[in-house]
């Protein structure tokens, strides 16, 4: 139990200490200001891909524990249900981003990385299947399974990505948890980082932290909703 507290304070703390490592994107200048008296944000290339997602209405759900996670999913499934039932607003208007990071961010890993790392993800975040009570060996946030034993009531991250969620992957977590996992006796870390990064789900963004991905997306029009 020692272990496993110390490894949860060093993933927070080695996120806050590698935050000046992340990089940044192409800059595109705005010239004109708003009418608010305010100049607009600076947009950067990287996050470009955000607004190549439906406009409709938009939203970002930031995902930032592992119990988050399973919130994240369940939330992002909520809102396609209820604008389709209450607004007749379909799937393909909706642009939607579920932001994986801090502990969150293992669950935009694939089931291969669950199977290969899952004892040491499940040590480093304290989380374990509710069934058996030992480390899970495949994403469960991608199984509809478990019902209400899990905070994502049975909705799976492949339904959302049918429905056309984007997710942005935190690279500082990623980077920490590889990190930590090497620490562990996992192998190379550089190694493991790479396994990660060619094992995410599908529409997924490696973005250069969590955090920063939640405030350009509501700078390019997504509201926020936030998931523990």
């Amino acid at each position: 139990m020692t272990q496993r507290k110390s490894n949860r304070r060093g993933f927070i703390t080695g996120l806050g200490a590698t935050a000046a490592a992340a990089g940044a994107g192409a800059i595109t200048a705005h010239a004109q200001t708003p009418a608010g008296g305010h100049p607009p944000a600076t947009r950067h290339a990287t996050d470009d891909w955000m607004d190549a997602l439906p406009n409709k209405h938009r939203m970002v759900v930031d995902g930032v524990t592992a119990n988050g996670a399973g919130e994240a999913v369940l939330f992002a499934s909520n809102l396609y249900a209820a604008n389709k039932a209450a607004y007749q607003v379909g799937e393909g208007d909706l642009g939607i981003i579920v932001v994986m990071r801090h502990f969150a961010t293992p669950f935009a890993f694939t089931d291969a990385m669950w199977a290969k790392y899952g004892k040491a993800m499940s040590a480093m975040l304290d989380f374990k299947d509710p069934k058996t009570k030992e480390a899970p060996t495949t994403n469960l946030f991608n199984s509809s399974a478990y019902g209400l034993t899990l905070p994502n009531l049975g909705n799976t991250i492949d339904a959302l990505i049918t429905r056309g969620t984007h997710f942005a992957v935190c690279d500082m977590a990623m980077h920490f948890a590889a990190g930590q996992l090497a620490q562990g006796g996992g192998g190379d870390a550089t190694a493991i980082y790479k396994d990660f990064a060619a094992n995410l789900v599908p529409n997924s963004h490696i973005v250069p932290a969590g955090v920063v991905a939640v405030n350009r997306a509501q700078e390019r029009g997504y509201t926020l909703i936030y998931a523990g």
